[in-house]
């Protein structure tokens, strides 16, 4: 009845941005992502608490936070037949939540397989997934290490969509994802609200849709060959699609910063000198360099003299898996 998983964020490649459902999350279209390690959220689930009970980091979750647990905890009764009783659920990451970082991917992700585990139900990646997609539409790429893409699906009911395992961790060990944290602050505009508002409103829309999906192959494509400056102009163009998608809604919706304009004109001058560094950003202010083994320092100085209040040199993640150990 109690059980631990810890899970790690991740960074699209291929960006995930606007729901088809709401209720469900689908996605309008596919995307693909990149599992970050070191960073993790971990979490404790027991169910047969006196009543439900949602921590998150540190303090009690309440409002749309807690409702979102929740709503994960109640389908985990579903499916176990009930008698589970109510649940205690105890998270906590290690990097800086709502700042652009994907945190709620690694949590729910934990969550969906802590949860299922603690319930008696079988270890499955697929149902994980789906469980996971219910929290947070990218936890689902979460449930499984290396390069997974999240396939749209074209179910009503959002069972065939889920996130698939393209490339295991291991695929292309010489590769390094370096994040650049230049700011702290919760963003303004929460991505699920902002996407909202990107789709409602933003003449470009699908446009964005049609291409983000035709990026996906491609980028499969190039991860086989293990191609970094092909996956790097790709992670560029399509981040930067994105967010002039988000920019072009009524009003427009920025999430860049001043620093984050200014690292990304300093990476295309260390290329001019022959340094091999790309970037891609989700909704916030924090760009996540793409480069390999042998340049991760020099990104990582590059990165702090651009500003950046801390610097996470990430490696492909593995699995969101069970730990002996517990949080209460």
């Amino acid at each position: 009845m109690k059980a631990t998983a810890l899970a790690h964020p991740n960074i699209a490649l291929v960006k995930y941005w606007g729901k088809r459902d709401d209720a469900l999350i689908l996605p309008h279209q596919s995307s693909l992502s990149l599992t970050l390690s070191p960073l993790s959220v971990t979490t404790t689930v027991e169910f047969g608490a006196g009543a439900d009970h949602v921590e998150i980091n540190g303090h009690t979750a309440k409002g749309s936070e807690r409702e979102r647990v929740l709503r994960v905890l109640e389908a985990v009764r579903a499916e176990a037949g009930g008698g589970l009783g109510h649940a205690r659920m105890v998270s906590r990451g290690d990097f800086p939540a709502a700042a652009g970082l994907a945190s709620s991917a690694a949590g729910f992700a934990a969550l969906a397989v802590a949860a299922r585990a603690a319930a008696g139900l079988p270890a499955d990646p697929k149902a994980a997934s789906v469980l996971s997609r219910l929290g947070s539409g990218s936890a689902c790429r979460s449930v499984q290490g290396g390069f997974c893409e999240w396939r749209r699906g074209e179910r009503p009911d959002g069972t065939d969509s889920y996130a698939v395992q393209r490339f295991e961790a291991g695929h292309w060990p010489e590769l390094r994802m370096v994040v650049a944290i230049l700011n702290r602050d919760e963003k303004e505009v929460k991505s699920r609200d902002g996407m909202k508002h990107t789709v409602e409103t933003s003449p470009y829309y699908e446009a964005w849709v049609r291409d983000a999906e035709a990026e996906v192959p491609r980028a499969v494509e190039i991860i086989q060959r293990r191609e970094l400056e092909a996956l790097g102009e790709l992670a560029e163009r399509n981040a930067w699609r994105m967010h002039a998608t988000a920019l072009a809604a009524d009003p427009p919706l920025c999430y860049l910063h001043p620093g984050t304009l200014g690292l990304i004109e300093h990476l295309r001058e260390q290329r001019k000198k022959g340094m091999p560094v790309w970037f891609t950003l989700d909704a916030g202010p924090n760009p996540v360099l793409l480069t390999d083994a042998a340049h991760e320092v020099a990104a990582e100085a590059l990165a702090r003299a651009c500003g950046a209040q801390d610097v996470v040199r990430c490696v492909p993640g593995g699995d969101a898996a069970l730990k002996s150990e517990h949080l209460f």
